[in-house]
């Protein structure tokens, strides 16, 4: 018999392999929520894959994922060079409006480039914060980003995992991802 929290990793895995929009959003609905001290730690990050338009382009630049240091101190976008070393970047300097348009360059290039530029988007700086909002009728942890109109709202899977959904102001969908606490 499943526990609760392999009924959910399974689901999870199941969307991982492809959603739709509605499956994402069923099933974030169905999880607990989770606060602010819960979430401290650095976790690591992957998309599900529901058509959105960003669907695929963090990855191929080498998103990482996320680090929480504590609820004044948060990095929101973690990304691995071509050297496998891990770096802060800086969301404005990220043309998030200009991704959906961008040409869908091999990973290895992409990442190459975001190599290049390095030194241009890097920070040691935090961009964003933690705070409990409410977000679809529930109270859960909330990234809230320093200079972008965006809210990261997270839901916990089980022990290890999150569920987070990207609520952008102007975009028509969520972008929904997966975050895994590094040990």
């Amino acid at each position: 018999m499943q526990t609760n929290d392999e009924s959910r990793a399974s689901a999870l895995h199941a969307l991982e392999e492809r959603a739709t929009d509605a499956d994402a959003e069923a099933f974030f609905a169905s999880l607990d929520s989770v606060t602010v001290p819960e979430i401290i730690g650095r976790w690591r990050g992957t998309e599900l894959s529901t058509g959105h338009p960003l669907n695929g382009m963090l990855a191929k630049y080498g998103w990482y994922g996320k680090e929480l240091v504590d609820a004044e101190t948060v990095h929101p976008l973690l990304f691995r060079d071509t050297n496998g070393e891990v770096f802060r970047v800086d969301p404005r300097k990220v043309p998030m409006g200009l991704a959906p348009h961008a040409p869908r360059l091999p990973e290895s290039i992409a990442r190459g480039a975001l190599s290049l530029v390095r030194a241009l988007v890097e920070t040691n700086e935090p961009r964003a914060r933690l705070r409990d909002t409410l977000f679809r009728g529930r109270v859960s942890a909330t990234m809230i980003y320093d200079h972008l109109p965006i809210h990261d709202v997270f839901r916990r899977v089980d022990a290890t995992t999150l569920l987070g959904v990207m609520d952008r102001r102007g975009d028509a969908r969520p972008l929904y991802f997966v975050l895994r606490r590094e040990p």
